[in-house]
C-alpha cells in the first residue's frame, strides 16, 4: 500500500512538471513537433513492456476504430491542446487549468452516460471549478496578462481527454482489454497519424538546446507519457480508480510551485483559483451516489 501511495505522489509530480518541459520545448520547436516527440519517446517503453507481457494480440485489430478515436481524444489532440496552451501561458497557469479535466469528465458523463447520476454536490463542484477557471483566465483584464487563446487551448485539451474517459466507459470498458494494451494502441496510432500530418521542418532544432531536448525526451516522453501510463495503471490496480484520480489534485499544485521557483508571478488570485478548482474536483469526486 505504501508503494501505491508513493507512486500516486510521484505521478502527480510527473504530471505537474510536464508544463515547464512543454514551455522549454515550444521555445525551440512548434507545438505539433513537441507532441510528436512526446508520443514517440513515450511509445518506446510502452511497446517494449507490452511486447514482453504479450499484451497486444491480432484479435484486438477488431477494435481498431475505437483505438483510433482514443488516440485522437486521449493522446494527439489532448497533448496538442496542452502544449499549444502552455506555449502561450505561464506554466503555472497552464498547470492550474489542467485541474479542469475531472470537471469536463463529469459533464460528459452526465450528458452521455445515463447510469452516471449527478447530485447537487457534484453540480456545486462544477460551479466552483468553472469559477476557478474564470479567475485563472481573468477576462476582465482584457487579455493583458493572460492569453485568452492559451486558456482556450488548455480547456480544449481538458475537454478532449475528459471525453475520452466517457468514450472508453461507453464503448471499451465491456471489452475487458488490459490498460497496457489500450495505452499502447492509442499512443502507437498517435505516432503514426502525427508522423503523416505534421511539418518536420526545423524539428532538429531541439538538439541545439540541451534543456529543451532532455526535457522533451525524458520529461515529456519517457516519464510524462510512457512511465506515467504505467504508474497510473499500477495505482488503479492497487488502489482503485477513485483514489488514483487523486493524482489530478497534486499536478496543479506542483505546476504552481515550479512556476514560483522559476520566477513566475504567483499572486493570491492564482492561489484562490487553484483552491476553487481543486475544491470543485473534490466535491465531484466525493459526490457520487
Amino acid at each position: 500500500m505504501f508503494r501505491a501511495y508513493t507512486a500516486l505522489v510521484l505521478l502527480g509530480v510527473i504530471w505537474g512538471s510536464n508544463f515547464i518541459f512543454m514551455k522549454w520545448a515550444t521555445a525551440v520547436i512548434t507545438p505539433s513537433q513537441t507532441v510528436f516527440l512526446r508520443v514517440l519517446f513515450g511509445f518506446i517503453p510502452l511497446v517494449l513492456i507490452a511486447w514482453r507481457h504479450k499484451a497486444i494480440t491480432r484479435e484486438q485489430l477488431a477494435y481498431l476504430p475505437h483505438f483510433i478515436v482514443m488516440s485522437v481524444l486521449a493522446t494527439s489532440f489532448y497533448y496538442y491542446g496542452f502544449i499549444a496552451g502552455t506555449a502561450l501561458l505561464p506554466s503555472s497557469i497552464a498547470g492550474l487549468l489542467s485541474g479542469s479535466i475531472p470537471i469536463f469528465t463529469f459533464l460528459g458523463a452526465a450528458l452521455f452516460l445515463p447510469e452516471e447520476r449527478s447530485t447537487k454536490q457534484m453540480a456545486l463542484g462544477v460551479a466552483l471549478g468553472f469559477a476557478g477557471i474564470a479567475l485563472s483566465a481573468r477576462p476582465w483584464q482584457g487579455g493583458m496578462n493572460i492569453s485568452f487563446i492559451g486558456v482556450l487551448w488548455m480547456l480544449a485539451g481538458s475537454l478532449s481527454v475528459g471525453a475520452s474517459f466517457v468514450y472508453a466507459r461507453r464503448f471499451l470498458s465491456h471489452l475487458k482489454l488490459s490498460p497496457l494494451a489500450l495505452a499502447t494502441w492509442q499512443i502507437g496510432l498517435a505516432v503514426i497519424t502525427l508522423a503523416l500530418l505534421i511539418d518536420f521542418d526545423g524539428i532538429t532544432d531541439i538538439a541545439t538546446d540541451a534543456q529543451a531536448l532532455w526535457g522533451t525526451v525524458l520529461g515529456l516522453g519517457v516519464l510524462g507519457t510512457g512511465a506515467a501510463f504505467l504508474i497510473y495503471y499500477f495505482i488503479i490496480e492497487t488502489l482503485g480508480s477513485v483514489r488514483a484520480a487523486g493524482a489530478t489534485y497534486i499536478a496543479p499544485i506542483v505546476a504552481v510551485i515550479i512556476g514560483a521557483i522559476i520566477g513566475e508571478a504567483i499572486t493570491y488570485v492564482e492561489i484562490i483559483a487553484l483552491l476553487l478548482i481543486l475544491g470543485g474536483v473534490l466535491l465531484i469526486q466525493t459526490g457520487r451516489k
